[in-house]
């Protein structure tokens, strides 16, 4: 089943179980969804479950960057939407790898690409992206991508 379908499925549970907070995140995630087609259009790209799976990513990273704001402002309530919208991203997500897992990945790419500095970077995390998409925080792997290389 495709991420859509899935959304889209999800959407319409979550209506019917009167579950404003997923309805208004879905909404949220379809919006999105259509903004990346709509910009992919010029260039003919379809958008790929990657691409689904990077975009729900960005979505959790600027809720938690919210939700730090928010607690530094005590405003615990914004910071508790926040929370209830970033557990409903998530379950579109695969299982997240712990960091010994990013750590192997990476070594194992780092083989694979022939990268021997900071300069071949991007073909690691380039491979990252097409083959863990969603799986892991690619800013924190970027970090251990550049100390392995460095």
């Amino acid at each position: 089943m495709s991420k859509r379908t899935e959304f889209n499925d999800a959407l319409k549970a979550a209506m019917k179980a009167g579950d404003q907070n997923a309805v208004g995140t879905l909404r949220l995630i379809n919006a999105a969804l259509k903004q990346k087609d709509i910009d992919a259009r010029p260039s003919g790209k379809e958008v790929t479950e990657a691409d689904i799976l990077s975009m729900l990513q960005g979505m959790i990273k600027q809720r938690k960057e919210s939700i730090q704001i928010f607690r530094e402002n005590k405003r615990e309530d914004l910071a508790t939407k926040e929370e209830a919208e970033v557990a409903v991203i998530e379950r579109f997500l695969p299982a997240q790898m712990d960091d010994a897992e990013v750590a192997a990945i990476i070594d194992k790419l780092i083989k694979e690409t022939g990268a021997a500095s900071q300069k071949d970077m991007g073909k690691v995390m380039g491979a990252l992206k097409t083959q863990y998409a969603g799986q892991l925080d690619m800013g924190k792997a970027g970090a251990v991508v550049k100390q392995k290389l460095g």
